[in-house]
Order: C-alpha cells, then sequence, then structure tokens
C-alpha cells in the first residue's frame, strides 16, 4: 500500500491542496477541547490531542438534519407536497480520527446500512467519506478500545492510517480511496527502517498505557430477564440527572426524532439526534410511558449496549470504548462498571 512522509508543515500545505477535491474536516483546539470543524485554509490543525470532546458521528450523522421542505400556501401549486431539502453530500476527509470513532460508525452501520434498510443520507454522506485516521500515541486513563475489539492503532474501517513521530507524520493507505487521497496529498515517499521501528513502537506502547480492562465475555451467556430484574439498576440510576450527556457524546448512538417546524405558511420536516434517557422518548399519544421512571431509562440504555445488541447481533457489545460517556457524566455513573456488574451477575 502507499505511504507518505509529511512534517507537520507540509501536511498543513497537503491538507489545503487537498481542499481542491474534498471537503476537509480536522480537529482544532476550541478553548480546552478539540473539536472537528472544516478547515478553510487559515490557521493549523492541531494533532496533540487525546481526543476531540465530540466524535466526529455528525459528519455523517447531524444533530440536525433538514429532510424536507414543504408549503402550507393554498397559492402555491405545491401547496402540501413534501421536496426532499437540499443536502451537500460532496465528498469529505474526515482527517485525525481516532480509530476507536471509526468503530463507532461501523455499528452504526448496522442500523443505516443493511439488509432490510438503506438509509439514504447516511449511506450516501459514509460512502462519500475518506477516514484518515491518527492512532493513539497517549490513550485517555478511560479509555478501554482494546476491551471491545479495537485499539489505539486499530485500522479496520480507515482508509488511511496515520502515525505522529512528533516532528514527522507517516501515512499508510489501507484502501483504494485511501491510495487515492494520499496520491493527492503528494508528500515524501515512504518511511526509513529508524521510523518504522519508531512506529512500531508506537504501537506496541501504546497498548500498554490502557490500564481499563472491561470484561464482556459473560454478556451473552446471560439470561435476558434475569439480567432485567438484577437488583443492582435502582443503586445504579440513584444519581442520574436524566441529562442525556451519555447519549450526546457516545459515537455509537443511533436513536432519532423527526419533527415538523413551521413558520408562517412554509415548513420543514426534521430529524434530530434524540436519547433513551429523555423522559419523552417513550411517551405515547395515548400519554402512556412505559419508561416514566429514571431506574427504567437507565437499564434501557446500557441493556440495548451491552446485551440487546449482543444478542441480535452476536459481534461484540455496542461500545467503541471511548470513554467520553465516563469522562463526561456529571454524576460519575460509569459504563466500565455496569459492563461489570452484568458480565458477573
Amino acid at each position: 500500500m502507499l505511504e507518505r512522509t509529511f512534517t507537520i508543515k507540509e501536511w498543513t500545505e497537503a491538507l489545503k491542496k487537498l481542499r481542491s477535491f474534498y471537503r476537509v474536516f480536522a480537529p482544532f483546539k476550541e478553548g480546552d477541547f478539540h473539536s472537528f470543524r472544516e478547515f478553510d485554509g487559515s490557521g493549523s490543525p492541531d494533532f496533540n490531542f487525546g481526543n476531540t470532546r465530540l466524535s466526529a458521528k455528525a459528519l455523517i450523522y447531524p444533530q440536525s438534519e433538514r429532510m424536507f421542505d414543504y408549503t402550507l400556501d393554498e397559492k402555491n401549486p405545491d401547496v402540501n407536497l413534501y421536496k426532499e431539502a437540499v443536502k451537500d453530500l460532496s465528498p469529505q476527509a474526515i482527517v485525525g480520527i481516532r480509530p476507536c470513532d471509526v468503530k463507532g460508525f461501523r455499528l452504526m452501520k448496522r442500523n443505516f446500512d443493511n439488509e432490510e434498510y438503506r438509509d439514504p443520507w447516511w449511506v450516501q454522506r459514509f460512502e462519500s467519506t475518506i477516514l484518515v485516521g491518527f492512532g493513539c500515541n497517549d490513550p485517555c486513563p478511560t479509555c478501554f478500545c482494546t476491551s471491545v475489539g479495537g485499539g489505539p492503532f486499530n485500522e479496520e474501517g480507515l482508509d488511511v492510517i496515520a502515525y505522529n513521530l512528533g516532528e514527522r507524520f507517516v501515512l499508510r493507505a489501507l484502501t483504494e480511496k485511501g491510495e487515492v487521497f494520499l496520491a493527492k496529498a503528494e508528500g515524501d515517499t515512504g518511511p526509513g527502517e529508524d521510523e518504522r521501528r519508531k512506529m512500531e513502537e508506537l504501537k506496541r506502547s501504546s497498548v500498554e498505557k490502557i490500564s481499563s480492562r472491561v470484561a464482556t465475555d459473560q454478556l451473552k451467556l446471560k439470561e435476558v430477564n434475569a439480567l432485567f430484574s438484577a437488583p443492582f439498576w435502582e443503586e445504579t440510576a440513584f444519581s442520574c440527572i436524566n441529562c442525556g450527556t451519555c447519549t450526546f457524546f457516545c459515537p455509537t448512538c443511533w436513536c432519532f426524532d423527526i419533527q415538523d417546524e413551521v413558520f408562517g405558511k412554509e415548513g420543514d420536516r426534521l430529524r434530530n439526534w434524540d436519547s433513551c434517557m429523555f423522559p419523552l422518548f417513550t411517551l405515547h399519544g395515548s400519554g402512556h410511558n412505559p419508561r416514566e421512571n429514571k431506574v427504567q431509562r437507565v437499564r434501557q440504555r446500557f441493556m440495548h449496549k451491552l446485551k440487546y445488541y449482543v444478542d441480535k447481533y452476536n459481534d461484540g457489545v455496542q461500545c467503541s470504548g471511548c470513554g467520553r460517556c465516563v469522562r463526561y457524566c456529571p454524576v460519575n455513573i460509569d459504563i466500565r462498571e455496569v459492563a461489570e456488574k452484568m458480565n458477573s451477575y
């Protein structure tokens, strides 16, 4: 596969060139956090970070998206007709994404692109996106990607993998799309022997730095009703304030709500991220709510990620191990502890 090396300055210049072919999204430091935003050619992306505060999920699955627009004006011949809203589905490159967030896309693909249903907008965005991953030299203390089938330099799902060697970046294409991307980026030829040794050392040392170990090997064997009725859910949910932070930051959550917004005689049909932690999430039109209590909603979140998903797909848990929900939960609910309780129950 094609390999290229760049100094930090050369890489920034290469990204400027690539803007002729793709919308380029990269991590920028904003206050105390890093966030993905479109590179407009000014400033420099910052690739020295643990992880972005939010994953890159919204670049393929927007937090709020106009699906259709319509008019209620009876003088308009198109009155009451829903028309697909204009969307930008042009080629894009997400540069600097971590392997755990790429796994998030792979997990979400099961919901949006499967044999029974293919969401047209998710599929088109995903297929027009180049994923350029940067391996994690120093995983965060809350990361546990190695416990859920991933790793700091996991290549699965990536088009390009990048190694940050300090003064130089080494990029290796993993797919045909990645080769096209790197060819357009130009750059020096592949790494020398000394750089290859550093790359292998980074892969080894990064795994050793992950201190969290989460056991999930027994979840498939557990009886659903037994876990559902386990005595630890009340204690687990006690401190929850239903803020939805865990689902908002999660790179694998896919739930959404659809609603109409009308201003005057013009309307939009929107798709918005939703959260199983919100009291209105399961409210029926009849007024009945099957999960009206907090403990029911907390149990649903963990049962879905750690049991229902496991049973349905037989391919691990619905979690990428990024640790965001652990870091940002305001009341310190820890998915690692809940997984341990469920796995050993």
